[in-house]
């Protein structure tokens, strides 16, 4: 029996599934933990309330930690870094110094070293033992990279990457779990190292490819266009999906919209009437429409993912729940953007 674990690792918890192909799915052990920035972070705010000067080393990983280091600071307490653990506060590494924090390859004198890491091998070993489970043949993970841009815009570069799928990937869904990530995503990059070089996937295009695990809902898209949204706590993104094609993406940020603003963008991108700068300028990361085929007929079915789903509430759309769990939608589109690959 091959097992995979799969991790769909957010800013305030990670969804985890240890994923069984023989296992009927809802016999398959799940788990909804606290997300490794908060795990860290808390580390980071004990040694603080001791008083200790810290020393960041290890990976680039989610920006939630970053909180806790700043409360450090603040605190009056020394913070020193290695130049790859830095890539967690800034892209731009001029800023480092800026904030009052030291960058050097060792640990200084004084200083209690915190490993910065989305995926902690030794915590997994130690849980999975407690748990009683075996440790998986394999391990896919997803996780919110906004890609690393150096002299632009972070959303501007993020819709090179999207445009780079459209035109040169094919627009295939399938091609959104990656076995090699591209060069701008680092944060992807290091976790994929720490998994010890399984898949990796950006949260919010796991979730939507989630739907897929639907069986009902991938043989409507081929039928006709589909909408597949999954509106996250800080970022929503969407997808027109037909015939095993995306058409077009949109992302924006979930607080710049209410549900009546995110219909009507919902309703112009459908047709490919929404323009990247309409977008861009409400402070979204933008959107891309490739020409729409007449046989998709309009895109109407909606499919709305994630926790802030709610914000559709009323209109017409569905809530799938992929696998029985909604939550884990990241997860199940981990197996079956795999599975799609072959």
């Amino acid at each position: 029996m091959t097992t995979t674990l799969c991790l769909d690792i957010g800013s305030g918890t990670q969804d985890v599934l240890l994923y069984s192909p023989d296992r009927e799915i809802e016999n398959c052990p799940k788990f909804v933990l606290p997300s490794p920035a908060l795990q860290i972070g808390r580390r980071v705010e004990a040694l603080r309330l001791k008083g200790e000067n810290i020393w960041l080393h290890g990976s680039n990983m989610g920006g939630g930690v970053t909180r806790f280091i700043n409360a450090h600071l603040k605190a009056g307490l020394k913070v020193a870094c290695t130049e790859k653990a830095a890539y967690t506060m800034a892209d731009d590494l001029t800023r480092i110094p800026a904030m009052g924090i030291e960058m050097t390859d060792s640990c200084p004198v004084g200083f209690v070293p915190v490993r910065l890491t989305d995926f902690d091998e030794t915590w997994w070993r130690r849980f999975m033992e407690a748990a009683e489970l075996p440790w998986p043949d394999g391990i896919a993970a997803c996780a919110q990279d906004h890609g690393f841009h150096p002299g632009q815009s972070n959303r501007m570069g993020r819709f090179k990457l999207w445009r780079t799928l459209l035109d040169e990937g094919g627009g295939r869904p399938e091609a959104l779990v990656y076995r090699t990530p591209p060069a701008m995503l680092t944060r992807l990059a290091d976790l994929q190292a720490d998994i010890g070089g399984g898949p990796v996937a950006d949260t919010g295009a796991a979730a939507v490819l989630g739907a897929l695990f639907v069986d009902e809902i991938e043989r409507l898209s081929f039928e006709r266009g589909i909408t597949l949204v999954n509106i996250g706590n800080s970022h929503l993104i969407a997808f027109l999906l037909h015939a095993g094609r995306i058409h077009g993406v949109y992302e924006q940020h979930t607080g710049c919209v209410d549900g009546e603003k995110l219909w009507r963008d919902l309703a112009a991108f459908r047709k490919g009437c929404l323009s990247f700068e309409q977008v861009f300028d409400d402070n979204g990361h933008g959107c891309l429409c490739l020409d729409l085929p007449a046989e998709a007929g309009g895109f109407e079915p909606t499919f709305v993912l994630g926790p802030r789903r709610g914000m559709l509430d009323g209109y017409d759309v569905d809530f799938p729940s992929p696998g029985g769990d909604m939550m884990l939608a990241g997860c199940f589109g981990l197996i079956k953007g795999l599975a799609m690959q072959g």
